[in-house]
C-alpha cells in the first residue's frame, strides 16, 4: 500500500509538471502574439515633411524675373558687373539642408531696389508632431507678428476690406529712430504722395489717369496687407510705406507662403532716387506675387 501511494503521488507530480510546461508554452505564444503589437505603438511617428532638401536660392529666379524686379540691372553697362548683380549675393548660413538665402541690390536712375528671398525648411523634434504641423506654426506666428488689418463684413455678408471711410494710412513711430511705417490702406492710391486729388474733391486720393499703376477707387482695397488664398498651403501679404526724416519713402512689399514643411519669405523693397516720391503698390505687389508664384512652381518641380 505504501509502495502504490508513492506512484500515485509521483504520477501527480508529473502530471502537474506537465500542465505548467503546457501552460507556459501559451503564456509565451501570447506573449509574443502581444510584443509586435507593442512594439508599432512605441515606434509609432508623425509623417515627415514632403522636402528633405532647398533649392540653390541665388539661382532659383530668372532673369527675365529678376529684370521686373530690378530695371537697374539692365542699366549696368559693364557685362562682368551686370553678370555679378544678376548673381545676387547668399545670405549666411550653418545648415543649407535648412535654411538658405539670397539678396539683391541694385541701383537705377529713378531708385534702388533691394530683393531677399529667404528658405527655410521646417523639421520637428517632436515624435507625435508632424513636420508640417510644426511649419503651420512657425507660418502662423509669423502671419500673427505681421499684424494684417482684419477685413470687414459688408452688407452683403462677404468678407471685405476696411471702409474707404477709414483713415487713408495708420502710421506708428519707431522707438529706435523716430521712423514712421505707414501702413498702405483702401482709401489712398499707390501713388497718392506723387499726385493730387483731383479737381473733384475726391477724398480718396486716387489719381484718374491709369500711367501710375494704381488702380482706382474701391479696387485700391485690394492692395491691403491680407491672407492670399492662391499660393502654396497657405500664404499672406504685407505692403509698409516707410520714411525718415528728408529721405525718399521706400515701400517693402513681404510674401510668405507655406508649401508643406517650407516657408518661403520675399521681402521686395524699392526707394526712389527724389524726394517726395513714393514706389507704386499696386507694381511692387504684382511683381512680389509673380515671383512667389515662381517659386513654389520651384518647389513642386
Amino acid at each position: 500500500m505504501q509502495r502504490k501511494a508513492y506512484v500515485t503521488g509521483t504520477a501527480a507530480l508529473l502530471a502537474a509538471l506537465l500542465a505548467g510546461c503546457t501552460s507556459g508554452s501559451g503564456d509565451k505564444g501570447s506573449t509574443d502574439d502581444a510584443n509586435p503589437g507593442d512594439a508599432g505603438t512605441a515606434t509609432a511617428v508623425a509623417q515627415p515633411g514632403k522636402y528633405r532638401t532647398l533649392p540653390e536660392p541665388c539661382g532659383a529666379i530668372d532673369r527675365s524675373t529678376l529684370d521686373s524686379l530690378l530695371p537697374g540691372v539692365k542699366q549696368i553697362a559693364d557685362q562682368d558687373q551686370r553678370d555679378k548683380a544678376y548673381q545676387g549675393e547668399a545670405t549666411l548660413t550653418y545648415d543649407t539642408d535648412r535654411k538658405v538665402g539670397c539678396r539683391w541690390k541694385v541701383d537705377s536712375t529713378d531708385a534702388t531696389d533691394h530683393l531677399l528671398v529667404d528658405f527655410e525648411r521646417v523639421v520637428s523634434y517632436d515624435n507625435s508632431v508632424s513636420d508640417d504641423t510644426q511649419a503651420e506654426s512657425l507660418f502662423g506666428e509669423q502671419q500673427t507678428a505681421a499684424d494684417l488689418p482684419e477685413p470687414q463684413v459688408s452688407a452683403s455678408g462677404s468678407a471685405s476690406e476696411p471702409a474707404s471711410g477709414s483713415p487713408s494710412a495708420s502710421s506708428s513711430a519707431s522707438a529706435a529712430g523716430g521712423e514712421s511705417k505707414t501702413t498702405v490702406a483702401p482709401s489712398a492710391s499707390a501713388s497718392s504722395s506723387t499726385k493730387p486729388s483731383d479737381s473733384s474733391g475726391n477724398s480718396s486720393g486716387n489719381p484718374s489717369d491709369s500711367s501710375s499703376g494704381s488702380p482706382s477707387g474701391d479696387a485700391s482695397a485690394d492692395l491691403q496687407p491680407r491672407v492670399l488664398d492662391d499660393l502654396g498651403d497657405e500664404a499672406f501679404l504685407d505692403d509698409q510705406l516707410t520714411s525718415s526724416g528728408s529721405t525718399a519713402e521706400q515701400r517693402t512689399v513681404t510674401v510668405v507662403f507655406r508649401t508643406s514643411n517650407v516657408i518661403v519669405t520675399i521681402e521686395y523693397a524699392e526707394q526712389p532716387t527724389a524726394i517726395g516720391v513714393a514706389p507704386d503698390s499696386k507694381e511692387m505687389q504684382d511683381r512680389a506675387r509673380n515671383l512667389a508664384a515662381e517659386l513654389d512652381d520651384v518647389l513642386n518641380g
